[in-house]
């Protein structure tokens, strides 16, 4: 009987440990579109052991200064790439001027994966489906990119492009992300529907708003596990700005999400199921928003 052979081992490959921006830039040119940049390696790991990806050369960026630190910088919190998980529950700064991320923190996957995984390398997988890279467009937060011709920031609404395409061109990496400084007029709201804790999400949002007394003057939501990128909902987002969060406009906003999202099909969320868990979401973190959450 004929048994068809399955590659569960990664090629080989060469390694070179990075002390700077610049030497990892540098490696990544010169062996071209055969180079990948690791950190944390929660995603590549597994995508090398099973053969999707069979780079030549790996980068290793985690010992690049450059690239640590949390710190308030103007009017933003700058997290540095390599900010782990973990940190992100941790570190007083980010608990104090970016709570949206200290909420989402501890839904992230499981404590060995938080203990590994990096803040800068979840923005620039873009899963669809996790929870860092949504707040990030929540926030209204900016990635700091460098890459050969220098370095540059990005809005979070120009730089989710498609599923698992970002504004990161190749031999480009992540430095940093620009928080904006949460502000005592403002309420956060973070929560998602699981089948189990650490589990992907059904379906998770999280928002950011500003207040003038009960009144919202500017809200952003944002959704994951519900399209191929993270998506703002701007429709409901307008049925709110102006108003108080009554139960008619909350209402209303979970009405606009049929316009604002377009789930995938999938044999096991159907569209219509994930569309009615991000209405209930919605309603839910709503009500927790107008109590003064």
């Amino acid at each position: 009987m004929d048994i068809e052979e399955t590659a569960v081992k990664a090629r080989a490959f060469s390694y070179f440990r990075a002390a700077t921006i610049d030497q990892a830039l540098d490696a990544h040119a010169r062996a071209g579109d055969d180079a990948r940049f690791i950190a944390g390696g929660q995603s590549l790991v597994p995508a090398l052991s099973l053969r999707l990806q069979a780079p030549r050369l790996l980068i290793d960026i985690t010992h690049i200064d450059e690239l640590r630190g949390v710190r308030r910088d103007g009017g933003y919190l700058r997290i540095g790439a390599l900010t782990r998980h973990c940190e992100m529950l941790s570190e007083p700064l980010i608990a104090e001027f970016a709570p949206l991320l200290h909420a989402a923190a501890p839904f992230v996957a499981h404590p060995a994966i938080r203990n590994r995984g990096t803040f800068g390398g979840s923005v620039a997988l873009a899963d669809p489906a996790s929870e860092f890279p949504a707040m990030t467009l929540a926030l209204d937060a900016e990635i700091e990119i460098a890459g050969p011709s220098g370095s540059c920031r990005v809005k979070a609404d120009d730089f989710f492009l498609d599923l698992f395409e970002t504004a990161l061109q190749p031999g480009e990496l992540i430095t940093a992300v620009y928080v904006p400084l949460f502000k005592a007029d403002q309420r956060f709201a973070f929560d998602e529907l699981a089948r189990r804790r650490g589990d992907y999400a059904l379906v998770g949002c999280g928002m950011l708003a500003t207040f003038t007394g009960e009144r919202v003057d500017d809200i952003r939501i944002s959704f994951f596990s519900v399209g191929n990128t993270p998506t703002r909902v701007k429709g409901a987002e307008a049925t709110l700005i102006g108003s108080s969060l009554e139960a008619e406009r909350i209402a209303a906003a979970q009405a606009a999400l049929e316009g604002d999202l377009a789930p995938p099909d999938s044999d096991e969320v159907p569209p219509a199921m994930r569309l009615h868990l991000a209405r209930v979401l919605l309603g839910r973190m709503l009500g927790r928003l107008g109590e003064g959450a």
